[in-house]
């Protein structure tokens, strides 16, 4: 009998999900262009003039979040005078994966990488955010030619003590974890996204309607929760293999942080990594939590506009 109980409470649940899903992805619709890299598609929006003079800024979002997240505070902004590129990761958003292990900094770099390469982006300026922090680092030592500079805000770049949270680990059992991404993850996560993202936030406090505006619920698609979650069980063990080459690291780099960030330590990450590598510098902001570009846009905008301005005087000067 209990049983039988258990049986329907999940068939109602997951009809839930189901239609949770449909009604999330009408809400919060796909924006970009599809790019097909890898057996998987990416979503792009490329936004901005193309011919503008300068570098173009290709946009990475962090963890359990989408290319709106970076869209909002910085990308429409810059757009009034670059080419921005804004990608959702796989998985993420409206991009897929062709695999469940496609959760590394280096696969997904590659892919980015390849996607870049199709829509014609030679060099580019990358600002990425959080988890993204270990992509752009990646990218900077794979794909040198492609990368003219680094923006990094509250970045993850090395192994941090303890883990992930006990979520993202029952997620990644086999069995339990697509059982649970598939029931209860969606119906309970509608009422946990809000108090959520207002803990990352402090001591910022969270915008109004800001999780409706950043599509943030599209986390709560199996398929999505599933991927995010593979992403952070993966990350420290992808930072500790990476790590130790960040000196070979040639890009200009500016690391942003804010000294009470309580999900990034800049103690472990970024002060180490500016420490590092041989032409970063660090900017650390007081009172200022996880949500940099939330919290300090026009210092971030005014950082990557000084990058572009740097790099576009030396091969100038350097053609001269």
């Amino acid at each position: 009998m209990i049983f039988m109980v258990v049986v329907a409470a999940l068939a109602i649940l997951a009809l839930i999900t189901q239609v949770g899903v449909v009604a999330l992805q009408r809400a919060h619709p796909a924006q970009g262009r599809m790019v097909e890299v890898a057996g998987a598609v990416l979503n792009v929006v490329d936004i901005g003039p193309r011919d503008a003079a300068g570098l173009p800024v290709v946009m990475l979002h962090g963890a359990s979040s989408n290319l709106e997240i970076m869209r909002q505070p910085l990308g429409d902004r810059l757009a009034e005078h670059h080419r921005v590129i804004l990608i959702d990761r796989p998985g993420h958003g409206w991009s897929t994966r062709a695999d469940q292990d496609d959760s590394t900094p280096a696969v997904q770099g590659r892919m980015i990488e390849d996607a870049l390469g199709k829509l014609g982006i030679d060099r580019a300026i990358f600002v990425v955010h959080s988890w993204s922090g270990a992509l752009g680092a990646r990218m900077a030592l794979d794909y040198p030619a492609r990368v003219a500079g680094l923006v990094m805000l509250a970045p993850v770049a090395y192994p941090w003590p303890g883990g992930v949270g006990w979520y993202n680990k029952a997620v990644n059992t086999p069995v339990l974890g697509p059982l649970l991404a598939h029931t209860i993850t969606l119906p309970l996560g509608y009422f946990l996204a809000e108090p959520g993202a207002r803990g990352v936030f402090l001591p910022q406090t969270l915008p109004d309607n800001f999780v409706r505006n950043t599509a943030t619920p599209l986390l709560l698609r199996p398929r999505e929760f599933l991927a995010n979650a593979r992403d952070l069980m993966t990350l420290k063990e992808a930072v500790r293999e990476q790590a130790p080459r960040y000196a070979e690291i040639r890009a200009p780099v500016v690391v942003i942080t804010g000294d009470v960030d309580k999900t990034v330590s800049p103690n472990i990450h970024s002060r180490p990594f500016a420490a590092t590598v041989p032409d970063a510098r660090l900017i650390v902001l007081p009172d200022v939590g996880h949500m940099v570009q939330q919290a300090a846009p026009e210092i971030v905008i005014a950082e990557i506009g000084a990058m572009i301005g740097r790099i576009t005087h030396k091969k100038a000067a350097a053609a001269d």
